[in-house]
């Protein structure tokens, strides 16, 4: 057994994954004040461990594998929760998942290719990301203070689309100029 594995990052990466069956259970439950508690603190083991990992030099491998794992599985998860709910449309959370299916199946391709396994993440790719963490919070936001605090998240929306298009269009073109 590797022990290297037991460091910070990689058990506040794992307590996120633990989080979210908790945060579903919010949602189902409909408290959506525990909701926002649970996903501020996903967020912030996110920030987290990214953080103390390149500071500690605690990067591992299952780390680099983890992360991006935790964050998609928490995305998707919410995304689908709020597009039942009705909390986003249906068609952005078809585009934030057809995204990372693009993107996955592109990887795959250029693995069996090239037999190459790094895939950098992009700063389209990471604003994207960003900005669906942030409609998420903002929408739980919206929904415990009420509609007459904050104003409807329309625009959020819009931006968060057109960042989850254009950063899924440039991982294609990355990908076939690879």
């Amino acid at each position: 057994m590797n022990l290297t594995y037991f460091n910070i990052p990689n058990s506040l990466t794992t307590l996120r994954i633990v989080l979210i069956p908790v945060f579903v259970s919010a949602l189902l439950y409909r408290k959506y004040d525990y909701a926002l508690y649970v996903f501020i603190a996903a967020a912030v083991t996110d920030f987290l461990d990214g953080l103390i990992a390149r500071v500690k030099n605690q990067q591992t491998e299952l780390g680099k594998f983890l992360d991006p794992v935790a964050d998609k599985f928490l995305l998707v998860t919410s995304f689908v929760l709020f597009a039942i709910y009705k909390l986003v449309p249906m068609w952005l959370t078809i585009t934030v998942i057809s995204r990372d299916v693009i993107i996955v199946t592109g990887w795959l391709m250029l693995y069996f290719i090239t037999r190459r396994t790094k895939v950098e993440p992009t700063v389209l790719g990471k604003l994207a990301s960003a900005s669906q963490l942030i409609l998420l919070a903002y929408i739980l936001l919206y929904m415990n203070l009420g509609k007459d605090t904050i104003p409807e998240p329309g625009p959020l929306i819009i931006v968060t689309a057109f960042l989850t298009v254009i950063s899924g269009l440039h991982y294609i073109y990355r990908g076939l100029t690879a």
